[in-house]
């Protein structure tokens, strides 16, 4: 089906059943209008399973449709039921959390990738490979225009939701707007030094932002927003300065500082991030107070690293922006070459490890595997934003996770225990990554991209292991250097002995009549 075809479906669709729907009597014909006539799917009673029944201690339940080659799980309510307000009847759990429920019921390998409610008038969608999934909302009467949001229901191959690159696209806007408000502020906006302490700046507000959406700071969620928030625009600029130190003291050091409750409260962060490095903050307005603090009801904990570091660089490179665009690799592009260069083969061997049904044989192979993993090297000599190195250590971190639920889960119980201070059950790391790039901003947005990308799955595996995992302070940090990859000795960034895979993306410029330039991108692996 074209588009035109799948809009003119969806807005039948919506005139079919606006004002009806019964969960009993509706549900499969609803499922099957949307997967049949908006998606195009043949067979769709031979490849969808209705009524799927699962054991709940001894019990019988019944997932209302479930997708097999989508791993989809669909739980359905009738109109006018509340998808975001306990149920009766369902022990005061949400649709949501029943759905949820069901899927912690399913084997490992039947795992929802994908989790739907609906009441026919509404459509909510959790995307279950990010760390606390937030559901993106489908209104019946939008469908026409947000139809492609529901091609996870029969692309198999489709890692998230085209939603991602909206919210990236959407934190690149703000994060622009500060940029560009801060730029005001500066007397000599155009100097190398200003432009060099804007861009640190900018990271370190982006990480702030990121770090209170993701429960980073250790407190109810808006720590970094409630402390700019009390203070009037003019002591901004000190209450900052104050905060960036604390953020670089370690604990044992912070009493010199005779610090406040409020910054006592802030954790050490580590990594080098908030180092002191003689940047230049200007005097904040209440405009500029107004943009951060807007900004802050962003949900930061959402956006995908791989492609926001992409988006960051564009946003406040000067370079980049008077080029008049980005080099931005997409997932897709990236998965051409890490896919058959390695990931392809690990997944396989994961899957032939899977299958092994003697458990004192299954474990050792999970064990060596997980090994296996931690040992491996990756090298981006021209690593740019660093989203060939983040998609790559997000993938590894993916298949460890499926080893650390495998080992460690019996019967549905995780039987993990990680009471020693200090014991965790990840072994893959972000000092398995190595980049050279040109351009140091572009090293320290991949940086904090891949510090990201570490949050996000270690939150993945608190939901697997059933433990708080200490993030903060940063204990790693990934091996990319700034320098110019044509001239140095690629030995220098990691030994070749020690190194595994070099791969990414070299960009060829090629000028033609009236000074039009055609980017053709170089794929690089080995």
């Amino acid at each position: 089906m074209n588009d035109v075809e799948r809009r003119e479906a969806a807005r039948q669709f919506y005139y079919k059943w606006q004002d009806r729907g019964r969960e009993d009597e509706d549900a499969r014909s609803y499922w099957i209008d949307i997967l049949q006539n908006i998606l195009g799917l043949d067979r769709v009673t031979d490849r969808v399973d209705f009524e799927k029944k699962v054991l709940d201690a001894g019990s019988t339940r019944r997932i209302d449709v479930y997708i097999p080659e989508t791993r989809v799980l669909i739980e359905q309510k009738s109109l006018g039921i509340p998808l975001d307000k306990p149920q009766a009847g369902h022990q005061g759990m949400t649709p949501y959390q029943q759905a949820k429920h069901y899927d912690d019921l399913l084997p490992v390998q039947e795992k929802a990738r994908w989790i739907v409610v609906s009441n026919f008038a509404e459509i909510w969608i959790y995307d279950m490979s990010v760390m606390q999934p937030k559901p993106t909302v489908i209104q019946l009467q939008e469908l026409q225009s947000k139809y492609h949001l529901l091609d996870f229901l029969a692309d198999r191959e489709q890692k998230k939701l085209t939603l991602e690159m909206e919210l990236s696209l959407r934190a690149g806007e703000l994060v622009g707007r500060i940029h560009d408000r801060f730029l005001e502020q500066y007397h000599d906006p155009m100097a190398v030094h200003t432009q060099r302490s804007l861009n640190i700046l900018c990271v370190r507000l982006v990480f702030c932002l990121y770090a209170e959406d993701a429960g980073l700071f250790g407190g109810s969620g808006n720590e970094f927003s409630r402390y700019i928030a009390q203070y009037e625009p003019k002591d901004i600029r000190r209450a900052l300065i104050d905060l960036f130190k604390v953020l670089d003291t370690p604990y044992a050091e912070r009493p010199d500082l005779y610090l406040s409750d409020e910054l006592a409260a802030f954790p050490y962060v580590n990594g080098g991030l908030f180092r002191d490095e003689n940047i230049v903050i200007p005097q904040i307005t209440q405009q500029l107070k107004d943009t951060i603090l807007e900004s802050a009801a962003f949900d930061w904990s959402r956006i995908s690293p791989t492609i926001f570091g992409a988006v960051f660089e564009s946003t406040l490179n000067p370079e980049t922006r008077r080029s008049g665009g980005m080099h931005y690799t997409s997932i897709e592009n990236i998965h051409k070459v890490i896919d058959p260069l390695f990931l392809d083969g690990l997944k396989a061997e994961l899957a032939e490890i899977r299958g092994i049904q003697v458990e004192s044989v299954r474990k050792p192979r999970l064990r060596a595997f997980q090994d296996k993993l931690a040992a491996l090297r990756f090298l981006d000599p021209a690593a740019g934003s660093g989203n060939f190195l983040t998609e790559t250590y997000l993938c590894l971190r993916q298949l460890e996770n499926e080893v650390i639920e495998l080992l460690y889960a019996k019967d549905g119980a995780l039987q993990i225990r990680l009471d020693v201070e200090g014991v965790t059950p990840i072994k893959v790391s972000i000092t398995q990554f190595y980049g050279i790039e040109i351009n140091d901003f572009a090293v320290a947005v991949a940086k904090t991209a891949l510090w990201i990308a570490e949050s996000q799955m270690m939150r993945q595996t608190e939901d697997i292991v059933h433990q708080v995992l200490d993030f903060l302070p940063l204990k790693t940090q990934a091996g990319i250097v700034e320098g110019n990859a044509l001239r140095m000795d690629w030995n220098r960034v990691v030994p070749r002995e020690q190194l595994s895979y070099i791969m990414g993306i070299i960009w060829s410029q090629h000028h033609g009549v009236h000074d039009v330039h055609d980017e053709t991108p170089n794929l690089l692996a080995a």
